[in-house]
């Protein structure tokens, strides 16, 4: 099929956002950059670690045996292999986190919460889980929760990312 020129420029301009789009983009994207710096300055401020720190031990913390593969780590945190290996690494260095080859597959590299590491995510889980409240949850009704939940769901489709809660190991908290 044959295209004209008309019709390439009508197909390649982008459809623009409309008045009320870019009112309702503006205010997500600016909560998008807000909310990870509230989190990270309160887990800093009370804990003493980096917010990625306590993701990555706390998906640690609900896991059988405390134990996950490293690239399923990876995905649970929505890091690359390379930022969580530097991170783990960092981690192992505190003793929170020790890995250690997969014996079902030497290829694969484990990482387990030691009970050091436990402890650092108990005593930082209740400032977290106040920090949530307190931002996400509180300011919403309970139908607005809900909104955000089924938002969320449909923007990682779009994404094609899993969302945590469909593949998220048992007990795990948030």
């Amino acid at each position: 099929m044959f295209v004209g020129v008309e019709e390439a420029r009508e197909i390649s301009e982008p459809h623009w956002l409309d008045a009320d789009e870019q009112h309702q983009w503006y205010a997500f994207a600016y909560m998008l950059t807000q909310l990870p710096a509230a989190l990270e300055s309160q887990m800093q401020r009370e804990a003493g670690i980096a917010h990625f720190d306590y993701v990555v031990m706390s998906a640690l913390s609900a896991a059988p045996q405390r134990t996950l593969r490293m690239s399923e780590l990876a995905q649970y945190a929505g890091s690359t292999l390379s930022r969580l290996s530097n991170v783990v690494i960092r981690l192992e260095k505190r003793s929170w986190v020790r890995r250690h080859p997969d014996p079902s597959d030497g290829r694969a590299t484990l990482a387990t919460l030691t009970d050091d590491g436990m402890d650092k995510v108990a005593a930082a889980a209740p400032g977290h889980v106040a920090a949530v409240r307190r931002l996400v949850f509180d300011p919403l009704t309970k139908s607005q929760q809900r909104q955000l939940g089924a938002v969320s769901q449909r923007i990682l489709g779009a994404l094609n990312a899993p969302c945590p809660t469909d593949w998220a190991p048992p007990g795990a908290r948030d």
